[in-house]
C-alpha cells in the first residue's frame, strides 16, 4: 500500500470514530433531504481532472478513479504543465481506453480547461476532480446513488486533508454581502454560525443535505443541467468559479446536494505551490469578479470588494515577509 494510500485508509477511520454527537447539523443551517426513492439507470460517468504541474499525485488521483466500483472514464486536461506528471500518468496507465489526455499549448485557466473536457464526452454524469483529490472505491457510486431525485442538479461528497480532519469548502451556504464581510473581519466568531458561509466546523449530517454550494474538487454534474446551466464562466481564471457554477445550478431551480458518506483526500495546493501569491491574487480577483456578478455594483459590493482586496494586502504583505524571513535564516545558517 502507497503512502497516499495509507493516509487515505487513516483518515477515513478517523472519520468514522468521530463521535455521532458531533455529526448531527444545525437546523438553522442546513435541511436533511429525503433520500432519493428512484436509482440512477444509466451511470456512465466521465471524470474531467484539470492537471497542471501535479506531479505523482495526478497519477495516484487517476488510478483510483479507475479503480471506482463503477465504471468511469477519465479525461485529462493539461495546462501546459512543464513537470514530467504527464509522462508518469502515461506510462502508469498505457493501453487503458478509459484515459484521455487533452494537451493544451497554454494555461488558460481551470474554467477554460474543465469547458474542453466536458466537450469531450457525451456522458449522462460528469465530475469535476482536482488532480490532487484521492477518492475511494465507493465515492463515486456514493454520489450519483444520491443524485437520483430529477432536480438533483450536482452532488459533493466530504473532502478529507490527510490528517483526517475535515477541509475547509467542501460544503458551503452561498456567500452574500453579510456573511462574507462577516467572514473577512472575522465577526462570525461573535455573530454565530448562521453569518458564516462557510459550514466546516459546524456538525457534519448524518445523511445527505440540500446545500448552497460544494467545492470544485469534487463535485459530480448531471448533463442535462450543464446543459441548462452552460459551462463554468471563463472570466475565472482560479477559484471562485465553482461557486459561480453552483450559484447558477441553485438559480436554476437545480439542487444540489452534500453527501457525508461520500469520502476523499484532498492534498490542497498541489497545483499552485510554486506561485502563492499569483494564485492568492486570483483567488481574490475570483471573490471581487463573483460579487460584482451576482450583487451588482451598489454599496454593499464595493464595501466587500474594498475588504477583499485589504485583506489580499494584508496576506501578501505576511507572506512575503515570511519568504525574505526564511532566506535570511537559511543565509545565516549557511555563513
Amino acid at each position: 500500500m502507497s503512502l497516499r494510500a495509507e493516509t487515505l485508509t487513516r483518515s477515513i477511520e478517523a472519520r468514522e470514530r468521530a463521535p455521532q454527537a458531533h455529526r448531527r447539523p444545525p437546523a438553522t443551517v442546513i435541511a436533511a433531504v429525503s433520500p432519493a426513492k428512484a436509482q440512477v439507470t444509466d451511470t456512465r460517468l466521465t471524470a474531467v481532472v484539470v492537471n497542471y504541474n501535479a506531479g505523482d499525485l495526478l497519477t495516484e488521483c487517476v488510478r483510483a478513479l479507475l479503480a471506482s466500483a463503477l465504471r468511469v472514464d477519465v479525461v485529462v486536461v493539461d495546462n501546459a504543465s512543464d513537470d514530467d506528471s504527464l509522462a508518469t500518468l502515461e506510462t502508469a496507465c498505457d493501453g487503458d481506453d478509459r484515459l484521455t489526455v487533452i494537451r493544451r499549448g497554454d494555461n488558460g485557466g481551470f474554467a477554460v480547461a474543465v469547458n474542453e473536457g466536458l466537450r469531450a464526452t457525451d456522458a449522462p454524469w460528469v465530475a469535476v476532480i482536482n488532480p490532487d483529490c484521492i477518492v475511494r472505491p465507493d465515492t463515486l457510486a456514493t454520489l450519483l446513488a444520491n443524485a437520483a431525485d430529477e432536480r438533483t442538479g450536482m452532488v459533493g461528497g466530504l473532502l478529507l486533508n490527510p490528517d483526517g480532519s475535515e477541509q475547509r469548502g467542501c460544503r458551503r451556504q452561498m456567500p452574500t454581502p453579510g456573511n462574507t464581510l462577516a467572514r473577512v473581519l472575522g465577526l462570525h466568531r461573535l455573530l454565530g454560525r448562521r453569518w458564516d458561509f462557510n459550514l466546516t466546523g459546524s456538525p457534519l449530517p448524518e445523511e445527505p443535505v440540500e446545500i448552497g454550494a460544494i467545492s470544485g474538487a469534487l463535485m459530480v454534474a448531471r448533463r442535462d443541467a450543464c446543459a441548462e446551466v452552460g459551462p463554468l464562466d471563463e472570466g475565472y481564471f482560479l477559484h471562485c468559479e465553482d461557486l459561480d457554477w453552483c450559484r447558477r445550478f441553485c438559480d436554476s431551480g437545480w439542487r444540489i446536494r452534500f453527501v457525508p458518506d461520500a469520502i476523499a483526500v484532498h492534498h490542497q495546493g498541489a497545483c499552485s505551490r510554486r506561485a502563492p501569491l499569483k494564485v492568492l491574487w486570483y483567488k481574490h480577483l475570483g471573490m471581487v469578479r463573483y460579487f460584482r456578478k451576482f450583487h451588482g455594483r451598489g454599496i454593499a459590493a464595493l464595501v466587500v470588494s474594498g475588504v477583499i482586496w485589504g485583506r489580499f494586502g494584508v496576506a501578501a504583505t505576511a507572506r512575503i515577509a515570511a519568504v525574505g524571513l526564511r532566506r535570511v535564516t537559511a543565509a545565516a545558517q549557511r555563513s
